[in-house]
């Protein structure tokens, strides 16, 4: 096949992918956008409903605050710890999370200088309530396990839109071609050089966002394979062994073993286990990890404190680095404030596209009435 063959080719598989995938990428799109800021908005509307916290010296012991929230629920002794997130801030709440038979995730936020609880399940609110829908709506199109894995099967196909569309790029024959507009044409015209300029500036990102969606929608098979091409071996499950006639131990000495495994890491989250051969998992933030909850992990034998297993964001095998790269590339936190911001405008690029494409795919069926009103293609276009 030659290569105007193969171009022709490519143009048409761009041009009806798009038209057929453009209404469903749009809506991962633009709740993609609406997600860029998820944490910072949650926050704030947080910080509304309990206030500002003023630093008072040294945080409290953390079995102090745990001790503090489970006499809230000493009407409910079946309620058990599920979680704790720390703040990474001086003046942020610690979210002690816990289960009981009415509710799996009651959250309490609590002041970590004084031990006040400040409120708690505030999933009620509207912020909250509005993301609950956006979400799911991004991830699976509210469609559970199914539309999980078709919204990811969505990002594969928008990652061979967005390759397809740098090889047809005009600007690689001419660059000034590929980001001229040119406004005072005919509106196919001044779409298409809409198209090729968006498309083009968000491509790579827009790879970065879909494929990475693709991968965790089938993780299954996706990180096999990456660990097999990379000479990787990933680590085994770390399981705790249940000891005949001892109970767990400690949170205090666990904490302590688990500091000693990553001494310059600032904790951030502590995962408590819900059956016998779990185990107590430990989340840090190294000081060169960009992502504020971290990226490190050590877990830890329930019953014997044995640290079974850490992971270090800095001591990973290439398979694991990929598969950690993930969470940057798709939330765009690479390049800190200024690539989130710009993630914002990643999300609304596949409605710009659509829109654009449409357009110049519903000029090309009507009549033509001149030379200058002609359709121009994507795949010839030669006067730019």
């Amino acid at each position: 096949m030659d290569s105007k063959k193969l171009r022709d080719l490519l143009f048409s598989l761009h041009r009806y992918i798009g038209l057929a995938v453009g209404l469903i990428a749009i809506i991962v799109g633009l709740t993609g956008s609406l997600l860029v800021f998820h944490s910072e908005i949650s926050n704030f509307d947080q910080q509304r409903r309990i206030g500002t916290i003023t630093p008072q010296g040294e945080p409290l012991p953390i079995e102090v605050v745990i001790n503090t929230v489970k006499k809230t629920y000493s009407n409910q002794p079946d309620a058990t710890l599920q979680a704790i997130y720390l703040p990474s801030k001086p003046n942020e709440p610690m979210n002690v999370v816990l289960k009981t038979k009415e509710k799996d995730w009651n959250e309490n936020y609590v002041n970590p200088y004084t031990g006040a609880i400040l409120g708690n399940n505030f999933k009620s609110s509207f912020v909250n309530k509005f993301y609950e829908i956006v979400y799911p709506l991004h991830y699976a199109l509210l469609g559970g396990d199914i539309g999980y894995k078709f919204v990811g099967i969505i990002g594969l196909l928008m990652s061979f839109m967005s390759i397809t569309g740098i090889i047809l790029w005009p600007g690689w024959r001419k660059l000034i071609s590929g980001f001229k507009i040119k406004w005072n044409a005919h509106p196919k015209r001044v779409n298409f050089d809409v198209h090729k300029v968006a498309g083009f500036i968000t491509a790579v990102f827009l790879i970065f966002a879909f494929f990475t969606g693709f991968c965790w929608s089938f993780s299954e098979f996706v990180n096999p394979m990456i660990y097999t091409v990379t000479f990787s071996q990933k680590q085994a499950d770390p399981v705790s062994v249940p000891l005949a006639g001892k109970s767990t131990l400690g949170l205090k000495e666990q904490l302590k073993t688990a500091q000693a495994a990553l001494p310059d890491a600032s904790l951030r989250r502590i995962y408590f286990p819900s059956k016998p051969e779990e185990v107590l998992t430990v989340s840090f933030k190294l000081p060169q990890e960009s992502e504020d909850s971290g990226q490190s992990t050590v877990y830890l034998d329930q019953y014997s404190g044995k640290v079974l297993r850490v992971d270090s964001s800095l001591k990973v095998s290439l398979g694991d680095r990929i598969i950690n790269s993930f969470v940057p590339l798709h939330y765009g936190t690479f390049w800190g404030l200024p690539s989130r911001i710009f993630y914002v405008f990643v999300g609304l690029a596949p409605l710009v596209l659509f829109i654009t494409s449409f357009v110049m795919w519903r000029y090309r069926y009507q009549p033509k009435t001149s030379i200058s009103d002609r359709s121009i293609e994507l795949s010839h276009s030669h006067r730019n």
